[in-house]
């Protein structure tokens, strides 16, 4: 079985800044709760739909704000 890590810009940075990121995320959406910001390696679909269904932004917005980071 060959687990590749994904290398996409957003999930390296979200695995190497997380705490920082989550707080901003916190202050943008005030809305989110630490269950929606629960990111576990190998399951962003899952954790960018939380996030879209709490904010109304697409998947691609998020991302980008997060590299933007």
């Amino acid at each position: 079985m060959d687990n590749k890590p994904n290398r996409s810009g957003t999930s390296l940075k979200m695995k190497g800044n997380w705490n920082e990121i989550k707080g901003k995320m916190k202050q943008k959406y005030a809305n989110l709760t630490d269950n929606d910001l629960l990111y576990e390696e190998g399951k962003d679909d899952e954790f960018y739909g939380r996030i879209q269904k709490k904010t109304g932004q697409t998947k691609e917005a998020i991302k980008s704000w997060i590299d933007s980071l």
